[in-house]
């Protein structure tokens, strides 16, 4: 947890406190994406494999502004994953697969004109830019690390909660800094065999993750933990 917000909680218990949360798709041998991972080509090559089973939501279909959609445990899971949300972290190749200067005319995401986030979206990057306007969402660049984006997350969380839209890297520094209180996993029965994997570093070996929750549906299973660490 980020620590307790000046807004008190519904019941009236004393100050709510923020929660930092985590759910990314992955293969069943642990990847997040496929090789060759670029801005045309940006989960990789077969990396659009461990999403199939978001699309057909209605939960999905309702923030990216369509009608219909599937409902059942899956829909259930993805719906409980965006709720109480009230700031977004990422990291920079998370927001355009690049690395260096903006250059002249920087991409804008990969979300269009209208990205589904419709809370402030911090994105991680060593290059200053300035914030970014596209529909409801804000996109403010920071360039002062892990830390300071956090912060400033939950302060325009005010109380709800700060959720971290990855990549796998940004995923790992939150791990590694103690500060993801909840992860959850969507494993999809994919063989990847090469690209990005969630965790691969051995500054992992000291956390503790308790399993929380299991759903599995038809496409995919679902695991959540609560996020520690270990002294040792």
């Amino acid at each position: 947890m980020t620590g307790p917000t000046d807004g008190e909680s519904g019941s009236g218990g004393g100050p709510e406190m923020t929660e930092v949360r985590a759910n990314i798709s992955v293969s069943l041998d642990g990847f997040v994406a496929g090789p060759n991972d670029s801005r045309e080509n940006p989960l990789g090559d077969g990396g659009e494999r461990l999403h199939e089973w978001i699309y057909d939501l209605a939960s999905w279909r309702e923030v990216h502004g369509l009608e219909g959609g599937e409902t059942g445990r899956a829909d259930e899971t993805f719906a409980e994953s965006i709720e109480n949300v009230g700031a977004v972290v990422m990291g920079r190749r998370m927001f355009d697969n690049g690395e260096g200067p903006w250059g002249d005319d920087p991409f804008e995401g990969h979300w269009g004109e209208d990205p589904p986030f419709g809370v402030p979206v911090f994105v991680l990057t060593h290059h200053e830019r300035a914030p970014l306007d596209l529909g409801e969402t804000t996109f403010t660049f920071v360039t002062d690390g892990l830390e300071v984006a956090l912060e400033r997350a939950t302060g325009a969380a005010d109380g709800a909660d700060v959720s971290i839209a990855g990549g796998a890297r940004t995923i790992q520094q939150c791990v590694e800094a103690g500060v993801l209180d909840e992860l959850e996993v969507h494993i999809a029965p994919v063989l990847l065999g090469d690209g990005i994997r969630l965790f691969e570093r051995s500054a992992h070996a000291g956390t503790e993750l308790e399993r929380t929750r299991v759903v599995e549906s038809s496409d995919v299973t679902h695991l959540r933990f609560r996020v520690g660490h270990s002294s040792a």
